[in-house]
């Protein structure tokens, strides 16, 4: 039998439980009485030290967590929104529940639709005997790509007039007066902001080539000569603003000048716009909202939001009485405070988030525009709503100490995705017979005591949010959550991930104004290369992305 010393030698083993070993089994009729007594207490007590060697390691495994520390449990990512498409049809199903291959896997011709740009004839190898006639050709049809240099020099001629005058020839407008063609500066903005090809591995490779080019000379290429392009993205969002039913937006860090930044995302199925600050707070943005000049004003609107964020009457009433019909700069609406004498930090920025979205109505801002977001608190402001899948991770990361809390949680998480997948089939097909049954499911699923205090603390958070979780109900057209916000930033943080950040505010510019040229050229069945290509040698045979938005 075990000594308690061995016992516990035992239950402090760090990381692995090793297998309790199997005991010999003795024939019953040889075994006394005593006997059979002692070795019912060896199982006992093996069992019990089994029990207790699990538990000593879920402990640990729990602390490592609450540390940030790895350990043997791995919380893998919520499969919320796939387990959830209760409707759908199964992978390669024609939906008769017969398997059938996937879309776009039958055969066809590789090369039909290839424009041929040169054809070479192959005559069989050695003499053709006399008398042979040429029958046919069989086709090998070979896919290349030329890379090579190709300079050209262009002689301005230059003639004299019998009156003096001078007449030179002219460089094709499309140079813009560069000693680099629209095919190599079309090729270096594509594999930097496209590609992520950072501009040491640019300069490495164009030398490879023979391209007589500095590290200087690639970064001017991609910076200077862009403002038409700064121009066309401020236009994405002014007409998407304008123009959409629901924008989905989400930020995430973006380091510039060695200091730590944001980008913002503001996009949906027709247009994506990204923005870097220094701030995320919800003035920063309403700024970027503005789609342009930052104005601010005291409006109705805007009082009424000054007076729902809590900021005294004597606050408001001041800022009424001394209210400009004129839209003022953000750095003009901060002077205007001071003359007023309003210097405490929540009051100047209650009063700066009110004016701001007051002159956002004035300019005309969608007021049933949707503002999906993952329930940041800058996000929050107009018509919201939240993400379904954000609120579910919220219970996924809980970690319950007990089995009676991992099968509360593991309850709580399979009602809400229920819930989840029935509200995917309302959108499919909205009917507004059912919505005071969602809201009753709504209640059933948030609204309870499952005696974890932790998780009931949550769900009465959550279910504070109903408004904003069952707005689909109102509106079936917004998504459920902010996965094509996420999916956005992903290129930004690839690019943080190669380069780190940006040094000049003209290279973070450049970066946000590419991304966001670059996303709505994919979401409007563009080739990016075709766009770069089409403004740079100005034919302008693409539409204006905002154009293409609007229509």
């Amino acid at each position: 039998m075990l000594s308690m010393d061995q016992a516990q030698i035992l239950a402090r083993d760090e990381y692995t439980v090793s297998p309790v070993p199997s005991l010999p089994q003795i024939p019953a009729e040889e075994m006394c009485l005593h006997c059979k007594n002692k070795s019912d207490i060896i199982d006992a007590q093996a069992e019990t030290i089994q029990e207790l060697k699990t538990e000593i390691q879920q402990l640990r495994d729990e602390i490592a967590i609450l540390k940030g520390e790895k350990s043997k449990p791995v919380l893998k990512p919520s499969k919320m929104d796939k387990n959830t498409d209760l409707d759908d049809n199964p992978p390669h199903s024609n939906g008769s529940g017969v398997i059938s291959k996937r879309p776009g896997s039958a055969k066809r011709s590789k090369t039909a639709q290839l424009i041929i740009h040169e054809i070479r004839i192959i005559k069989p190898a050695g003499p053709i005997p006399s008398g042979a006639r040429l029958k046919s050709y069989q086709n090998f049809v070979v896919q290349g790509l030329i890379i090579k240099a190709h300079n050209i020099c262009y002689r301005l001629a230059c003639y004299q007039t019998n009156d003096g005058k001078c007449l030179r020839g002219q460089l094709p407008p499309e140079l813009q007066g560069q000693h680099f063609n629209p095919t190599l500066r079309n090729y270096i903005l594509y594999q930097h902001h496209h590609c992520h090809v950072t501009q040491p591995l640019l300069l490495e490779q164009l030398s490879e080539w023979h391209i007589d080019i500095s590290s200087g000379q690639i970064n001017a290429l991609l910076s200077q000569h862009t403002e038409p392009f700064h121009t066309e993205k401020d236009e994405i969002l002014a007409i998407g603003l304008q123009k959409s039913q629901y924008v989905t937006v989400d930020d995430t860090g973006a380091r510039h000048a060695g200091q730590n930044g944001y980008a913002l995302h503001v996009g949906n199925e027709d247009f994506g716009w990204f923005q870097s600050t220094d701030s995320k707070s919800r003035i920063n943005f309403l700024q970027c909202l503005h789609a342009g000049p930052v104005t601010t004003q005291v409006n109705e609107h805007a009082l009424t939001y000054m007076e729902e964020h809590g900021l005294s009457n004597d606050v408001c009433s001041q800022l009424q009485d001394h209210a400009t019909p004129e839209f003022l700069s953000i750095e003009l609406w901060r002077k205007h405070l001071e003359a007023l004498k309003i210097d405490s930090e929540t009051h100047v920025r209650i009063a700066t988030e009110g004016a701001l979205l007051g002159s956002l109505v004035e300019k005309g801002f969608n007021l049933k525009l949707a503002i999906v977001s993952d329930g940041a608190g800058q996000f929050a402001v107009l018509l919201h709503a939240l993400c379904w899948i954000h609120a579910e991770r919220l219970v996924h990361k809980l970690i319950p100490v007990n089995e009676g809390q991992r099968q509360a949680v593991a309850q709580v998480r399979s009602d809400i995705w229920r819930l989840y997948g029935d509200l995917k089939a309302y959108k499919r097909n909205p009917n507004a017979n059912m919505v005071e049954q969602f809201e009753k499911r709504f209640d059933s699923v948030f609204n309870r005591k499952t005696g974890y205090q932790t998780l009931d603390n949550l769900l009465k958070r959550l279910y504070g949010k109903k408004e904003e979780l069952l707005l689909v109900l109102q509106r079936p057209e917004i998504p459920l959550h902010t996965n094509g916000s996420e999916t956005a930033l992903r290129d930004l943080v690839k690019k943080r991930k190669v380069s780190g950040g940006t040094r000049s505010d003209l290279g973070r510019q450049c970066r946000d104004t590419f991304a966001s040229l670059k996303k709505t050229c994919r979401k409007q069945g563009i080739s990016f290369w075709r766009y770069l290509e089409d403004r740079i040698t100005q034919t302008n045979a693409i539409p204006r992305l905002a154009t293409l938005i609007r229509t």
